[in-house]
């Protein structure tokens, strides 16, 4: 642990929940203040499974992001009733609750996030994501009325999370918010998951990006082997489970060409993440009904919302 007299008397640390319905951009933004990828991105909602906390730490603060799963009205299986608890959980003992919102864009789901942070206690920021894409940016202001009409914010930035505007202000205001203390986790720390964890999760984005619309929330990625050889090289096997052969057979595609692809994009990241030569060897296995079966979700690891 580092010794908090390195840093100024008012230092503080606290929690910080990053909310929103899916694909508004909580991940990128919360990625982008860190400098780092700590949750994976795509335009496919409902990305982020987990949550993840991002761990930002400078000379005045260290503020602990919790990148959660978008919240979504439509609980057809397990698997999303589990994102549902693990974002709704997540506002419980944070100090403040930052809801993401894409441009003017307003959903049912947006509502729903909307409906809960109106009871949950703490700060509350709202962050409308993407306006640098709005052809009209005076749509901005009434847009952000109805929202402020619902629910008292105590900040509101418009900016883009991709673009990184107006996340400096951002951090700025969150840091004035949390609790004097020391710091919860080393200076050099980005996010408490294990390697394991953030190598299952690379394989999950190539799939995400590399599929149609239907077979990324059908897939999930187990890691069976994450070991370093005597010469320094990482071996990591990766096992894609689906529900159908038919979607098997999709992710290898002709020649095994789409799965080798697959493998050399999330390769060549964690070479970069981890620091070292990696040979990961990939995997696609049928688990029926695996996104419906409570006990499947646990064995994977969708248990950690409590």
């Amino acid at each position: 642990m580092t010794d908090k007299s390195e840093y100024k008397d008012s230092f503080r640390c606290g929690y910080v929940a990053v909310l929103g319905r899916p694909n508004v951009g909580k991940s990128t933004l919360m990625n982008h203040i860190l400098g780092q990828k700590v949750s994976i991105t795509s335009r496919k909602p409902q990305t982020t499974r987990h949550r993840v906390l991002g761990i930002y730490t400078d000379d005045d603060a260290q503020i602990l992001f919790v990148d959660t799963p978008g919240i979504h009205r439509k609980e057809a299986r397990s698997i999303n009733r589990y994102m549902n608890r693990a974002a709704s959980s997540s506002m419980a003992d944070v100090d403040v609750l930052l809801f993401v919102v894409d441009g003017t864009q307003w959903t049912d789901d947006d509502e729903l996030v909307l409906e809960k942070l109106s009871h949950a206690k703490g700060k509350k920021v709202l962050f409308v994501n993407k306006v640098d894409k709005l052809a009209d940016k005076e749509e901005v202001l009434p847009h952000i009325a109805h929202i402020t009409e619902q629910c008292d914010f105590d900040a509101v930035f418009p900016g883009s999370a991709l673009r990184g505007h107006n996340l400096d202000e951002l951090t700025k205001t969150l840091k004035q918010w949390l609790p004097e203390g020391d710091l919860f986790y080393p200076e050099d720390y980005i996010t408490d998951r294990s390697e394991r964890f953030m190598a299952a999760e690379l394989i999950r984005e190539k799939l995400m990006r590399s599929l149609g619309e239907e077979i990324p929330y059908s897939s999930t990625v187990e890691i069976e082997q994450f070991k370093f050889n005597d010469k320094g090289i990482l071996t990591i096997s990766g096992l894609i489970l689906v529900e159908r052969s038919g979607q098997k057979a999709i992710i290898i595609g002709k020649g095994g060409q789409r799965l080798k692809q697959i493998g050399r994009d999330a390769r060549i990241e964690m070479e970069e993440l981890f620091d070292s030569k990696v040979f990961l060897e990939l995997w696609v296995k049928v688990k029926d009904g695996w996104a419906d079966d409570e006990r499947a979700l646990k064995s994977l690891g969708y248990d950690d919302y409590r």
